[in-house]
């Protein structure tokens, strides 16, 4: 990564005035402590990253899902938030390249016969989903049959699949993984459905502050930092992106 850059670069003037930059996030990106109450994952780590690249300290802001995460940067209590790129949002923030792609999966429980997202798309077949999540709203759009129940963090999703009133849960390939081991002769579909490509959200109108932002997401990409960070915080159905075409 790239030092520190001056604290007179006029791009990111602001942030380095006020000392910190605040990143907001939303389950499953990071982790907390339960005794401590420290953030931890491989966002984190990045934002982090971030903040000593500018010489301030890099904040994580916790948020329970992406719709409070678009809110606290929308409302300025945070300065930029790490998002599923979606053209749906692209209105609202502006986004830099991504950081990494990650695939969109199922999983169900033991016995189920469902192999595949189109096998399951079926009446009466119920998919559990987080709200507003990126993957959700691409299961959604290809959907015609099947229905989504919702919640609004990915443990309260998973516990509507364990309840049996789902009959799959969507979401992160990498996410699922984790809810697998805690349902005995549960299995993630082979397929992937759609990837969810990740970048760092700042609000409209800040072509300064997303100029800077670029910079950092291309030197994290380029560097090897982000398959670090990825590898320390043990995410698998997760690739670091493709950089620009030459």
């Amino acid at each position: 990564m790239t030092k520190t850059q001056p604290a007179t670069d006029p791009r990111v003037a602001d942030l380095v005035q006020a000392g910190k930059v605040r990143v907001a996030l939303y389950l499953p990106q990071y982790t907390k402590n339960p005794a401590t109450g420290e953030l931890g994952g491989w966002c984190v780590e990045l934002i982090h990253a971030l903040g000593e690249r500018l010489g301030v300290a890099g904040v994580p802001i916790e948020n329970p899902n992406p719709a409070e995460a678009m809110a606290c940067l929308k409302a300025g209590t945070g300065d930029a938030a790490i998002l599923g790129i979606l053209a749906s949002r692209s209105g609202e923030v502006d986004f830099s390249p991504p950081f990494v792609e990650a695939d969109y999966t199922c999983l169900v429980p033991a016995g189920s016969s469902i192999v595949s997202v189109a096998d399951a798309d079926r009446p009466g077949t119920r998919i559990a989903a987080v709200r507003n999540h990126a993957s959700t709203l691409a299961l959604s759009g290809l959907l015609k049959h099947a229905s989504l129940v919702y919640a609004d963090t990915p443990g309260s999703t998973f516990e509507i699949l364990q309840g049996g009133n789902a009959d799959l849960f969507a979401s992160l390939r990498a996410v699922l993984l984790g809810y697998s081991a805690q349902l005995p002769g549960s299995r993630l579909l082979e397929q992937r459905y759609g990837f969810n490509s990740v970048g760092m959200a700042v609000p409209k109108g800040l072509a300064g502050r997303l100029a800077y932002v670029n910079e950092f997401v291309e030197e994290a990409r380029s560097s090897g930092l982000v398959q670090r960070a990825l590898d320390r915080a043990g995410w698998r159905g997760v690739r670091v992106a493709p950089g620009k075409p030459n």
